[in-house]
């Protein structure tokens, strides 16, 4: 999808504080996350603070208030602003909106999310609650494609941590933020190199044996 000479273009969008976003935005500019810039941060709220942060990074921003509006009509407007600032992968960060079908065909396996469970485990809100609730020993983050079903797109890598007998549901959320910071930039730069593929339900390496079976480039 890109080059060493055009980096991959990111458009981010997000509701509130956008810590993912902070943190690829760290990643890019300290040299962690190559081959890629971020062409514009977009947010369905006014004030959010994330776009207080892109503008002190002096990054394009542009606001389109979801609220009272119908979905469709909405991310059509989000959807020329991706394709004007040509965007090639969208990442969505604390974006408290579903996409609809028709914005998800736009950008066909060009969206990514970052979930705060190992799905299929926990899909949904408060995902970080439900796991400890639930007694599980090991939570953790995914990072995925979105399609039309609710955190169900191919995986493109996770990253998992063990519970511990004094956490609360409060300090495991915490803890699996910081995972959530370095899965993501992990995760773009997966598909910035170009070297992997979805097959079938996987992301997998495009040299990895069976690889002229291969299905739904990325």
């Amino acid at each position: 999808m890109s080059d060493e000479r055009t980096p991959l273009r990111l458009g981010i969008l997000l509701s509130g504080r956008g810590s993912n976003f902070q943190a690829i935005a760290a990643s890019i500019r300290e040299g962690r996350l190559k081959g890629v810039e971020i062409a514009i941060v977009i947010s369905n709220v006014d004030g959010a603070a994330g776009l207080t942060i892109a503008r002190e990074l002096e990054l394009p921003t542009a606001v389109f208030i979801s609220r009272g509006r119908r979905r469709g009509e909405h991310d059509a407007d989000v959807a020329d602003c991706l394709r004007a600032h040509r965007v090639e992968l969208v990442c969505l960060a604390g974006y408290m909106r579903l996409l609809s079908p028709e914005f998800i065909a736009a950008f066909p396996n060009r969206i990514i999310n970052i979930h705060p469970s190992l799905l299929p485990a926990f899909p949904g809100l408060d995902a970080q609650r439900q796991g400890f609730d639930y007694g599980v020993k090991v939570a953790g983050c995914t990072v995925h494609f979105v399609d039309e079903d609710l955190d169900h797109g191919a995986i493109i890598l996770q990253r998992a941590i063990p519970v511990l007998e004094t956490d609360d549901a409060h300090s495991l959320a915490e803890r699996i933020l910081v995972e959530e910071h370095i899965a993501y930039s992990e995760a773009i730069a997966r598909v910035a190199s170009g070297e992997w593929e979805i097959r079938g339900r996987r992301y997998i390496r495009r040299d990895a044996p069976g690889a002229d079976a291969r299905v739904n480039h990325c």
